[in-house]
């Protein structure tokens, strides 16, 4: 996220906050095992305890105090600053379970590989924010295919009609996550044709097709509209390269609302200036945030909507229910929501 940390920690929810917005249930909960299973005690909000997560904190049945060497349990509200967390958990031993702020923990890969110790438990907001971010996807699929580009930076009236329907495309979805199980909700009223990708040969509930990763070339040239729903780790970065780009039709959109660093920005870039792909639509970018003057704000048949898919006012009541979820199985040894594999990296 661009937004600012404190942001986060002090917003409340504001009234424009849509209430419809749930958590999608596409992370199962997840029994932990006895050595992870954290010791019920105080737990400790940083870098700033808004009082909105400290209601969540408190509704769950926690009790929310300073950090100290009684804190069992830390909410971490900072997106960026990683080596502060690493001194926090450093320097009190006794924290046995970490809530991050963010579906995507890739920010802090390193800091969980390096304190996997036994009877540390992190979890994040994977499934959280599903909603509001595949709302996004939908908005820069069709605003691809109805030329809204071209349309946002008219200067006089249009002498030739131009565009494309959803209706009864082949969508593929990247990712098989709460947001890709989101997505095919919002998709099913279009008519579409829908593939999932994903690591595991298990097919995923709503979509047409579901197939393994390593079946990525095979669907890509079918495809409409591809949207990369993916988490980022060691083994999908820059997923989205020059190979991936020569196999879709020259007529396919591109959507990235996951991690920039899934895309090879160079290959994006040479895809859509020679007309190898009919455009893209990026929620994030890598680098982010995108430097001015970057080629990739000139690009043709581009939108970029810097990583405004899930907004504070989007995000902070929804993690404030995930925390109120995984503090009731904190304090009474239950089923924990959004458990981070740090070795997986997700």
């Amino acid at each position: 996220m661009t937004t600012s940390d404190y942001d986060l920690a002090a917003r409340p929810a504001g009234p424009q906050t849509p209430a419809q917005h749930q958590a999608v249930p596409a992370t199962p909960a997840a029994a932990v095992s006895a050595e992870l299973r954290p010791t019920q005690g105080p737990i400790a909000v940083l870098p700033v305890a808004g009082p909105l997560f400290v209601d969540a904190i408190q509704a769950g049945g926690g009790k929310v105090a300073e950090l100290s060497a009684d804190t069992r349990a830390l909410v971490w509200l900072s997106a960026g600053s990683v080596a502060e967390l690493v001194a926090v958990l450093d320097t009190h031993p006794g924290i046995q379970w970490v809530q991050l702020p963010w579906a995507g923990v890739d920010s802090f890969a390193a800091a969980l590989k390096s304190h996997n110790r036994p009877h540390l438990l992190y979890t994040s907001a994977k499934g959280a924010y599903a909603q509001p971010v595949a709302e996004h996807a939908l908005m820069l699929a069709l605003a691809l295919l109805r030329r809204i580009p071209d349309r946002v930076r008219a200067t006089s009236w249009a002498t030739t009609s131009t565009g494309e329907s959803l209706y009864g495309r082949h969508v593929v979805i990247v990712g098989a996550g709460g947001i890709a199980v989101e997505l095919l909700r919002l998709l099913a009223p279009f008519g579409v044709q829908t593939t999932v990708v994903r690591r595991r040969a298990v097919d995923l509930a709503g979509a047409d097709r579901t197939v393994t990763t390593d079946a990525l070339a095979d669907v890509l040239p079918t495809a409409d509209v591809v949207v990369v729903a993916a988490a980022l780790t060691g083994g999908t970065a820059k997923l989205f390269g020059p190979a991936q780009f020569a196999a879709m039709k020259s007529s396919a959109y591109l959507v990235n609302i996951a991690r920039g660093g899934l895309v090879d920005t160079d290959a994006l870039l040479a895809a859509l200036e020679t007309g190898a792909i009919a455009g893209a639509g990026l929620d994030v970018t890598d680098p982010e945030p995108l430097p001015d003057g970057h080629p990739l704000w000139s690009a043709p048949n581009l939108i970029i909507t810097s990583h405004s898919a899930d907004t504070p006012d989007m995000t902070a009541p929804l993690l404030a229910k995930r925390l109120e979820v995984n503090v009731a199985a904190f304090v009474g040894d239950g089923i924990f929501v959004g458990v981070v594999d740090p070795q997986a990296g997700y």
